[in-house]
């Protein structure tokens, strides 16, 4: 059977922002339920999404260890020097970082650092044919990075509150609120 087949089968996929209710079907249904395979778990659950949306939806933003908020200088050392080391490994650099996502990782490293390198290259480019870049300011000074090391080991993830089986909570509006004013989502 053909993929075109088994979707004229199935619900009517949404697609889009997700909402307050769908976040919190996916963050209760997790916590009674657990992780599992996902387009399952996004048809038990009652969510109109694919389980690759689900899956996503959960990893990188409603995971209650997911870290919010900048990226710190220790840490954009981390992932320089741990990019230096293993290249595009966002998995295994993600590791290194508690809370901290591949994807997130990943963005940060193609939007912030990656433009600075292409900036500081062209920049060194210019001033060696006595050009100024009208990208970077005249005072403009690159300098050569040396990553110092890192202890890892004194990062931890937010504590926070999280339904379990045991105590069978759920998850409230008002939960949610306060997990994203906590995590300047």
């Amino acid at each position: 059977m053909d993929k075109k087949a088994c979707k004229s089968i199935d619900v009517e996929v949404r697609k889009g922002p997700w909402t307050m209710e769908e976040d919190l079907i996916l963050m209760n249904y997790i916590a009674n339920h657990g992780e599992g395979v996902w387009n399952s778990l996004a048809r038990s659950a009652g969510l109109k999404r694919t389980g690759k949306s689900c899956r996503l939806r959960w990893l990188n933003y409603l995971r209650p260890d997911v870290r919010r908020g900048n990226i710190t200088p220790e840490e954009q050392l981390l992932i320089m020097e741990l990019h230096a080391k293993w290249g595009n490994r966002w998995s295994k650099i993600a590791k290194h970082l508690p809370g901290r996502t591949d994807n997130e990782i990943k963005n940060y490293w193609r939007t912030r650092i990656q433009k600075h390198i292409k900036q500081a290259e062209n920049s060194n480019d210019q001033a060696s044919t006595s050009h100024v870049s009208s990208s970077c300011p005249p005072d403009h000074i690159v300098e050569s990075y040396s990553p110092p090391s890192f202890n890892g080991n004194n990062m931890e993830p937010p504590q926070g509150h999280f339904p379990t089986e045991q105590n069978e909570n759920l998850w409230s509006v008002e939960d949610l609120w306060s997990l994203q004013l906590l995590n300047g989502y």
